[in-house]
């Protein structure tokens, strides 16, 4: 499982690392946002704790007989995780970002309702990431509404 474990974290830290790729720089620090935006040093902390429970998730999937559309899951989650930073940073699309976190929502909650059904533990890791993507979701939508001008 260890070894299933690295290369499930591999592909987390390949998706995260579109954050240094893309990083916030000035422009994400001058647009509007709510009084409720987490402090900056957060998200790091938030992303590399998340990354090791999707990572654990993916590697106890990996070692259950039929669990193939669980991973499949897994990656389209990956995927369209990775995809957000470089349309809100890189393209500074923060509406179209807007689409793309809603995608990546539902697909983190499928993948939390999926994975259940093999391992509750599983399930149970990638709760906290679905409560942390509805946190960026809205952080998302409030960027949009306090900044109409960005498209």
């Amino acid at each position: 499982m260890w070894v299933d474990f690295a290369i499930y974290l591999a592909a987390c830290f390949v998706a995260g690392s579109t954050g240094g790729l893309f990083p916030p720089g000035d422009w994400y620090e001058n647009l509007q946002k709510p009084r409720w935006t987490p402090p900056n040093w957060m998200f790091p902390v938030a992303w590399m704790t998340l990354y090791v429970l999707m990572a654990y998730a993916g590697a106890r999937l990996s070692q259950i007989d039929g669990a193939g559309t669980a991973l499949a899951l897994w990656s389209l989650q990956i995927a369209l995780n990775a995809l957000w930073t470089p349309v809100f940073f890189g393209l500074k699309k923060a509406k179209l970002a807007l689409y793309c976190i809603f995608g990546l929502w539902a697909a983190v909650a499928v993948c939390v309702i999926v994975f259940w059904q093999y391992s509750w533990i599983a399930g149970l890791a990638f709760v906290p990431y679905l409560l942390w993507v509805s946190v960026a979701a809205l952080l998302n939508r409030a960027v949009c509404r306090l900044n109409p001008e960005l498209t």
